[in-house]
């Protein structure tokens, strides 16, 4: 269970009776509380990059609501987001944290998973930090996964297939 309460600005510290009242509820069920302002999530849904983080830290914020709540589901229903990237774009796959590489592959569609012959895996920091799959395979940091291997949050896959 999860409860989301929606304050006004200045009681984003929790500190409202009414969001005392929820706490209290969400603890004695063994539930999760986010405490959010909507009127905040507008304003930082309309900022760019720079800005928002700047907004965000002006607020004594590392992150906006929005992204702990979807953090917060995720966790709580268990999910985890896999990576594939190509020239053109990068798209984010949605799956059940302990799903195996081949299954994974189905997410993208079935026929991915019944030829399913192995991974190119790259963690989402290598990723990044090497600017790329180029980068992160001549760095050393692509593997090679098989069919029993675990998927992990931010893996950026490549999946080879023959059908």
């Amino acid at each position: 269970m999860l409860y989301v309460a929606n304050v006004a600005d200045d009681d984003l510290d929790g500190s409202h009776p009414a969001v005392a009242k929820v706490r209290e509820l969400a603890a004695k069920e063994g539930a999760q509380l986010i405490i959010i302002c909507g009127r905040i999530e507008a304003e930082i849904s309309e900022l760019a990059g720079d800005e928002k983080k700047e907004f965000l830290a002006d607020m004594g914020l590392t992150e906006s609501g929005l992204e702990r709540l979807i953090r917060t589901a995720y966790d709580l229903l268990g999910l985890i987001t896999y990576f594939t990237a190509g020239v053109k774009e990068v798209r984010a796959w949605t799956i059940i944290r302990g799903t195996k590489a081949p299954q994974a592959a189905g997410v993208i569609h079935s026929d991915f998973e019944k030829g399913f012959i192995r991974a190119e895996v790259i963690a989402f920091n290598d990723f990044i930090a090497s600017g790329g799959e180029s980068g992160a395979r001549e760095k050393g940091l692509l593997r090679l996964e098989g069919k029993e291997y675990v998927v992990q949050d931010g893996d950026v896959m490549h999946f080879r297939f023959n059908v």
